[in-house]
């Protein structure tokens, strides 16, 4: 993947949380947990990119 497509994945992810956490009404406690869910897939999904780690769909839970 171009690191131009990675910059403007990152920046358009960005944007769209910014956009939640100012104009859509949440209670605080739903907007941290929606903060911490989107990190946490965005750096898999980052590592994954970078082939720290394997693919993420032959990850499997449980």
């Amino acid at each position: 993947m171009p690191l131009i497509n990675l910059i403007i994945i990152l920046v358009v992810v960005g944007v769209i949380l910014w956009v939640i956490n100012n104009y859509i009404p949440m209670q605080a406690n739903i907007k941290k947990i929606l903060n911490v869910v989107v990190i946490i897939v965005v750096v898999l999904w980052l590592l994954s990119v970078f082939g720290v780690i394997g693919n993420i769909a032959n990850i499997r839970v449980g």
